[in-house]
């Protein structure tokens, strides 16, 4: 390390204890007794490429994370008395009860990027031995005909007869809630599996009654699917029957089911380890859209054209405040973060469940003309990270007036604070042209973090892929990489990345949205890269708050 920085290290630590937090630079880098301190720290940090192994700061705001614990499956709801979004979730503890966990807590917000806590909004059952001793995902609901608020959720209990049921509370006012405790749906009353009977949606559907979809499989095993009940007062269920899924080996968590504009959809999560992904299918009317799962009728006749994100982001359900719609799911942290960040930032695989519950991630849908959904950027990001920052290239290597060209061109940039906003266009000269953003980048760096804008299929479709670089890097991480999307007619990428600590969404061109967790972000450089083509950089901007 050199010398001057081992000096602003020991500033940094002396004028600013609180900003260091997390790893520490007075663990990093201890003190030296003979060393002179420099009089301007803030200079010499701006001057610095070196690479710093820096820790997220105690909060997070953009993608909300309680003080305590994390976010896992959200449960979004425009309260129109209110005029706001609530936001439910299954609040995770790192110390979680054997039987008793995952109470509902909740956030609200206006705008999908700045969040009030309401703290804990339903409680679990309070013994061992009640059925909802642990809570699952559900939804809420106002009812305009008796002016009550419902929650419907999952009581999870292996002590009971049947480990899940649907249950439900109901509120005057969204603050005091009281359980139902007479009244449950189980599975094997209607023919279904006692053990697996969960996630209840509620939506209004064609015919304007309340229907509620379950996620479930039959009672005598077998294929995995969705039970219906529809009511005319959202007390009283009746049983509709049943629809079903994809295939046998995916269960599909949290459905969605809305209507925007002509066009039906049903969003839901798929539970596999390997398949562990958040998609869609779409119809114009409800009864159609039950019969797009088997066999499934995906957008474009692909698979991949309905997924909506990476696998860095799961249990997406949607709510509208009538002018737009938003997306919430979560972001997971990783094994190891807390002590070592190069191995959390590799710590996924393709046939591994993320570590469950992490941070809570907002995206807007976009509906386009044919019907088809893709993920943008919440509108009120851009007011939020408006604090204009310097953008200084540090480092480069076949870079020359905007243009990268050659193997191994880049161009580095100055250090990223704790919450930005980076953009950029790039236009590459051909199709098969291939480029990307790297992150935690030194111009010592033995390891460091790339979102790669790779082509496929000669050119005519693109993915991002998430690659370890650097000499000690491992390459490409199967687990965390990005979906099939049309290359653009004119090979133009205008790419948004906003980063909440370790945090980040990217997307491109209102078309294509990719959220990954990458420690290390904060305090650290940042590079564009091309790969043996020629690309075109320009109108580059970072922004914070």
């Amino acid at each position: 390390m050199k010398k001057h920085i081992k000096h602003f290290f020991m500033g940094i630590v002396t004028l600013l204890p609180a900003v260091a937090g997390g790893f520490g630079v007075a663990t990093l880098f201890g003190s030296c007794a003979d060393d002179e301190p420099i009089g301007d720290p803030e200079k010499a940090w701006a001057e610095t490429t070196d690479v710093f192994e820096s820790a997220d700061e105690q909060s997070f705001s953009t993608f909300y994370t309680p003080s305590i614990g994390r976010v896992g499956d959200p449960m979004p709801f425009y309260d129109k008395k209110a005029g706001n979004f609530k936001v439910l979730y299954l609040q995770e503890f790192d110390d979680n009860a054997d039987k008793r966990f995952h109470p509902f807590w909740g956030v609200t917000t206006t705008d999908g990027c700045n969040y009030t806590s309401m703290g804990e909004v339903l409680p679990y059952g309070e013994t061992d031995y009640q059925q909802d001793a642990a809570l699952g995902t559900g939804c809420a609901y106002y009812c305009d005909k008796d002016q009550k608020y419902y929650i419907y959720y999952t009581g999870h209990n292996g002590n009971c007869t049947n480990r899940e049921v649907v249950m439900r509370a109901t509120s005057d006012d969204f603050k005091t809630w009281t359980k139902d405790n007479l009244w449950e749906l189980n599975g094997p009353q209607y023919g279904y599996s006692g053990n697996d009977f969960r996630d209840p949606q509620i939506f209004v559907a064609d015919d304007g009654l309340y229907h509620m979809v379950i996620a479930t499989y039959p009672k005598a095993g077998g294929k995995p699917l969705f039970a219906e009940f529809k009511s005319a007062d959202m007390r009283n269920w009746e049983h509709v029957g049943s629809f079903k899924m994809v295939w046998n080996d995916r269960m599909c968590e949290c459905p969605d089911v809305f209507k925007m504009g002509n066009w039906w959809y049903l969003v839901f999560s798929e539970a596999p380890a390997w398949s562990r992904q958040v998609k869609y299918v779409m119809a114009e009317s409800w009864e159609s859209l039950k019969g797009r799962l088997d066999p499934p009728a995906w957008p474009d006749g692909s698979e991949d054209f309905a997924k909506l994100d990476s696998r860095a982001f799961y249990a997406g359900k949607t709510a509208s405040d009538g002018k737009n719609r938003y997306i919430w799911g979560w972001c997971p942290t990783r094994d190891n973060y807390k002590t070592d960040i190069y191995k959390a930032n590799t710590s996924v695989s393709d046939n591994k469940e993320p570590l469950w519950s992490g941070a809570l991630v907002c995206h807007r849908v976009i509906q386009h003309a044919d019907g088809k959904l893709s993920l943008g950027v919440v509108p009120a990001m851009a007011a939020k990270y408006n604090q204009q920052q310097p953008v200084n290239v540090m480092s480069s290597k076949g870079w020359d007036s905007g243009k990268l060209s050659g193997e191994g061109a880049y161009v580095l940039y100055n250090r990223l604070g704790a919450h930005n906003h980076i953009s950029f266009t790039a236009v590459t000269a051909d199709k098969n042209d291939k480029f990307g953003i790297s992150l935690v980048r030194g111009t010592d760096s033995k390891k460091y973090y790339t979102m790669v804008i790779n082509p496929e299929d000669n050119g005519n479709k693109h993915k991002i892929n998430f690659e370890e670089e650097g000499s000690e890097g491992m390459g490409f991480v199967k687990g965390i990489d990005g979906y099939f999307f049309p290359t653009p007619a004119d090979n133009k990428y205008n790419i948004d990345i906003y980063t909440d600590n370790s945090v980040l969404v990217m997307y491109i061109n209102d078309n294509v949205c990719y959220t990954q967790r990458i420690y290390g972000i904060r305090k650290n450089c940042w590079s564009i890269n091309s790969y043996g083509g020629n690309v075109t950089v320009s109108n580059v901007s970072v922004s914070q708050y």
